[in-house]
Order: structure tokens, then C-alpha cells, then sequence
């Protein structure tokens, strides 16, 4: 659908097809071909009807060539996929397979294995059995065995297996796109902020990726010596100033910039985001004396320091963190960079692996606030409703730079309801009135003295959402938080009294997660703030905490402080020989096999 910005291929999925080899007077392989190759088909075509890349492409499926009933076939299926570049596999059979003569022993590839619920052959004694064989020899896949026994010529996949099959393909696709990119810092360490000190080994153990770095003062070499796409950049300028309202100066008037130096803030911040762009991914149209400048650094993310070296100075990366981590541009819908605010690579990861899960655009905030019912009334004399009310409050979200202009929920779906859509999905009419809901508010001079612009937006919708954070715990590793929830839209009146308690020139976000009332973190949305393990969250449209503890199970990052539905959760089957609480297995786990790149 769109050029791929980054080099190196997207994962391809790979179906095996595995097979009973006996053949002798009765042929028992023969009269399983058809099933077998059936299923493989279904699969296939699941995975390629349902699961995008990106860039918007289908994702590539191959299958092995024949049959796997022996060793020799195996063989050959794996030095097709090797070609082929398959990165996931799904191994699929109706029947009774010899477990360690069929199984993928790649131990590079993510692997699961769906045996047919039937009763005519024992697929579910070939499940059981190749997953003890994985477990045993430290290649962890996941079985997918549907609830209910179907005919054996039966082609329609079950929905719940359907659901194991796209969660597992999601999550895998997901994971095996970061393996080879890298992640850019712009920068360093922003305020002494924890989630911005790199750590290199994390970065390339668990996520096969690695860490580049340049200093700020290459986007002052690059605007001082021309070193970007000039066409690109008057067309920028041009489409921002007819298209971005600039909003409200709240600085005291003898501190406000003249017309005449916002103007040419205005045009600095536009060309940081042309600029930022290349350093991420290279731009061909760079003249050839910038040869070594086009190449970029295949960075699927970045992050950009800004505080306070660069932001005492210069003006803020507002406009180029908002306008590049939002889904279109200038040049009308694209795929959302993934740009974070104060370079806190850990956020940053945690949007790109939702960015990768939904193919949607991301917001990056400060969890800044929470608001209990009586604090909300006492403010403002309002009563709280429906979800908000059923959190026992809400927490207010919200941070200058980084969040996603699609956050203010101006996107339609067909039936009328706030959305934050897939890229792809973006039309005129959506980014229209995305542009419309933002203004671009002279930036707040006691955190920038260098001046520049902040986005502005309320999200005035109720809309789904999960919000997420990485952590790194000394002795430990990493670690996922994640909080399902939904956007809530307050009265005009209440939001703004509320949101003025803050900074009023910033993207405002009101956030329930969906909690029990009863005990632990989610008793109500005051302890999931109390819990949260840092001073950013990284929030998705949907409720995608599933995918997210699948796709962390294949990365070895153990997820607790979570409220996903137990029976939606799906990890490699030698889990449960952990133990039988799932957190402590996941720790556990995750502790036992360590990183994937190590």
C-alpha cells in the first residue's frame, strides 16, 4: 500500500503442514492430505484477509510445498521458509504426527501449533505431545486447540481458534518487525528522567534492535548548511500555515514574542520535523554531496531530548513530535512515525509496540493527575457519570509534544463514533476536522525559554483505549504495565476548569480504566495512577491488553499490573509449567528462557 520507509523486509508467516507418515496398505498419509492441506489453506488465508503490515500491505504468507510427515520433509520446509525469510510459523494438523521428526527447530523462529479438534484422528495427542517436545527442548510455541469438536471435513475455523490464531499472528508480526531496525536518540538524558537513559543491551537482547545516536546540534548543522529536501519543506510550511491555527499566548505580554520572531519560530519548528524525519529513515531526494546524510538510521523510532540544553535555546520539537507521531502530514495520510517526547525510549518502545499491534497512531503523556469524584465536584460542582464514576474518578493525561493530533477524537467511524483509525483509514474529511479540533499555542516560556509551539486539543469522546508502560527494574528487567480503559468526555464547562488547573496550552486527555471496585491495582482508577511504575504512559486505541501479553510473552518481558479478562490470555504453553498462578508464571517464565537476541 505504501513503500516501506525502513529497510529489511516485513516478517513473513510461514504454515506448516504436518502430517501422519505412515503409509502402507490402508495409506493412512493419503487419506489425510486433503485435511491437512485444507487447514493449512484456512489458516493462510486468515492471516492474510485480517493481518496488515505497517505500511498497509497484507501480510505475507507461505506454506511448505508438501506434507510433513518425516524428518526429509521438514528439512525441505525449512529451507524453503529460510528463503522465503519466514520469521512465524504455524504448524497445522488433524491427526497424529511423529512430534520431534515434524516440529520447527528453528530456534529463531516464533512458533505455535494448532491441532484440529476432531475425533476421527488424534490432533489434539500430536498437540499435546510436540508442545511437551518444545517445552523439553527450550522452544516455546503456542497451542491452539478449539472448545468444540468439529466434523473432519469441516474448513470453517472456529472463533475461538480464529482468535488464538490472529492474536498470535498480531503479536508475532509485531514482534519479529523491530528484529535488524534501530532506535535513534536525538540527544540524551532529558531531565534526569529514568525512561530516557538508554539501555543499550535491553534494546538488542530482548527486541533485536540497536541503539543510534546523534547529537541535537545535527538539526542546527543540517538548517545552517541546507542539508534537507527544500521542496519538501516549502510545501510543509505552506500546508501548515493554511492549515494549523495558532492559538492563545498565555505568556505575560512583555515576555511575548514580536509577529516577526513567531513567524520565523514557526518556520524552525516545520523544518525540524522535515529534518527528523531523515535522520530517522533517510531521504533519497537529499542532493548527492549529502550522500552519507540520505542513508539515515532505519530507526522504527526515536525519541528527541529537547530539555532543557536544546529548549533553554532553541524552540521546542512540539510541532515535530505531534505532527510526525500523528497519521497523516503535509503529504495527506501516512504511517505514523514514532517520535517520543524527552526521549524516554521506554515509552517510546511502548508506543511502537502498540503502533505495530493496531497500525494506528499513538499518544504519548504525563499520567498527571487523578481526580477523585469529591475533588471533581468540589472544583467544579459536577457530579461524575457513567464510566468515570464507575472508576471511582479518572486521571488526567496530558504533556506537551508527543501525542497524537488523532487523539482528539474528531475521526468518524461509519457510524458516527469518535475513532482513532488505521492510517490507511484516514480521509481528507477526518484530518480536516483533526486540524480543526487543534490549535498551536505559542509555547509556555517558563518550561521553554527558546520559545516554538504546543499542540492544543481536548479529546471531547468516549472512546476505547489501553494505556501501557515499559519498565526496567534493576535485578529484574524489563517489565510491562498495562490499563485498560476508555477516554471520558467531561461537560465543557468541567473539562476546562479542571484542565486549567494545569497547563491549558497542552493536548488534554481524560482517561477511566476499567477497574473492580474490590482490591489491588484496579480497585479504582486512584490506585492504578498509585501503581504505575512512571511519570509517562503510552496510550492506543482499543482495548488490546491481550495482544500485548502475547506479544510480551515472545520478547520474554513479564507482564503484572494488568486487567485483562484471565480467559483472554495467551502465552506459549510451557507457561503453565511454571506454576499455577499466571503472573508468577509469566515472571518466572520469561526468567527461565531470557531474552530472545541474547
Amino acid at each position: 500500500m505504501a513503500e516501506s520507509r525502513l529497510i529489511g523486509g516485513y516478517p513473513v508467516i510461514g504454515i506448516r503442514p504436518t502430517i501422519d507418515g505412515r503409509r502402507g496398505a490402508l495409506d493412512v498419509r493419503g487419506s489425510l492430505e486433503e485435511q491437512t492441506m485444507n487447514m493449512a489453506q484456512s489458516a493462510a488465508k486468515l492471516f492474510r484477509d485480517n493481518l496488515k503490515y505497517s505500511n498497509g500491505e497484507a501480510v505475507k504468507v507461505v506454506i511448505a510445498d508438501s506434507t510433513i510427515g518425516r524428518v526429509g520433509e521438514s528439512a525441505a520446509c525449512a529451507d524453503k521458509f529460510r528463503k522465503e525469510g519466514v520469521d512465524i510459523t504455524l504448524t497445522v494438523t488433524p491427526c497424529w504426527c511423529y512430534g520431534s521428526e515434524t516440529m520447527d527447530m528453528d530456534p529463531n523462529t516464533i512458533k505455535a501449533v494448532w491441532g484440529f479438534n476432531g475425533t476421527e484422528r488424534p490432533g489434539a495427542v500430536y498437540l499435546a505431545s510436540v508442545l511437551a517436545t518444545h517445552a523439553q527442548k527450550g522452544l516455546p510455541a503456542f497451542g491452539i486447540y478449539g472448545h468444540d469438536v468439529q466434523n473432519a471435513e469441516e474448513t470453517e475455523i472456529p472463533l475461538d481458534v480464529k482468535e488464538k490464531l490472529l492474536r498470535f499472528g498480531r503479536a508475532a508480526v509485531a514482534a519479529a518487525s523491530m528484529r535488524g531496525k534501530s532506535y535513534l536518540q536525538i540527544g540524551s538524558i532529558c531531565m534526569g528522567i529514568g525512561g530516557s537513559i538508554i539501555d543499550s543491551d535491553f534494546i538488542e537482547s530482548y527486541l533485536g534492535m540497536r541503539v543510534e545516536s546523534v547529537d541535537e546540534v545535527e538539526i542546527i548543522r543540517r538548517m545552517t548548511e541546507g542539508i534537507y529536501d527544500k521542496e519538501e519543506f516549502e510545501k510543509a510550511l505552506k500546508w501548515a500555515k493554511e492549515t494549523c491555527k495558532i492559538g492563545f499566548d498565555k505568556n505575560p505580554e512583555e515576555l511575548q514574542a514580536s509577529s516577526e520572531k513567531k513567524e520565523e519560530q514557526f518556520a524552525f519548528v516545520v523544518k525540524m520535523a522535515v529534518i527528523i524525519k531523515d535522520l530517522m529513515n533517510g531521504n533519497k531526494k537529499l542532493p548527492e554531496k549529502f550522500s552519507e546524510e540520505a542513508i539515515g538510521h532505519n530507526a522504527i523510532a526515536a525519541g528527541f531530548q529537547g530539555q532543557r540544553q536544546w529548549t533553554d535555546f532553541y524552540p521546542n520539537a512540539d510541532f515535530a513530535e505531534a505532527m510526525l507521531n500523528t497519521s497523516f502530514d503535509w503529504n495527506g495520510a501516512r504511517e505514523p512515525y514514532i517520535l517520543a517526547t524527552e526521549n524516554d525510549v521506554l515509552n517510546g518502545l511502548g508506543m511502537l509496540f502498540m503502533k505495530l499491534l493496531t497500525n494506528r497512531a499513538q499518544i504519548f503523556a504525563d499520567v498527571r493527575t487523578y481526580w477523585s469524584p469529591e475533588a471533581v465536584k468540589n472544583a467544579t460542582g459536577y457530579e461524575l457519570e457513567g464510566i468515570a464514576k464507575e472508576a471511582g474518578g479518572f486521571i488526567h493525561l496530558i504533556n506537551s509534544g508527543a501525542a497524537c493530533l488523532d487523539a482528539c477524537g474528531e475521526a468518524k467511524d461509519e457510524n458516527g463514533n469518535a475513532v482513532m483509525k488505521e492510517w490507511w483509514n484516514v480521509t481528507e474529511e477526518d484530518q480536516k476536522a483533526i486540524m480543526a479540533a487543534t490549535t498551536w499555542n505559542p509555547a509556555d516560556n517558563g518550561y521553554f525559554r527558546g520559545g516554538g509551539y504546543s499542540s492544543r486539543f481536548a479529546t471531547r469522546a468516549e472512546m476505547p483505549v489501553t494505556m501501557i508502560r515499559l519498565n526496567l527494574v534493576k535485578g529484574l528487567g524489563p517489565m510491562l504495565q498495562i490499563a485498560e480503559g476508555w477516554t471520558v468526555h467531561l461537560p465543557e464547562e468541567v473539562s476546562d476548569k479542571l484542565w486549567k488547573r494545569t497547563d491549558y496550552t497542552w493536548p488534554c486527555t481524560w482517561f477511566a480504566p476499567r477497574c473492580n471496585g474490590k482490591d489491588g491495582a484496579f480497585k479504582t482508577a486512584y490506585d492504578v495512577m498509585n501503581n504505575w511504575g512512571a511519570n509517562h504512559g503510552a496510550i492506543s486505541y482499543g482495548h488490546i491488553g491481550a495482544d500485548l501479553i502475547t506479544m510480551c510473552s515472545m520478547l520474554r518481558i513479564p507482564v503484572a499490573m494488568h486487567n485483562v479478562p484471565e480467559e483472554k490470555i495467551f502465552r506459549p504453553s510451557a507457561w503453565n509449567a511454571f506454576g499455577m498462578d499466571k503472573e508468577g508464571q509469566d515472571y518466572r517464565a520469561c526468567a527461565a528462557y531470557g531474552p530472545l537476541y541474547k
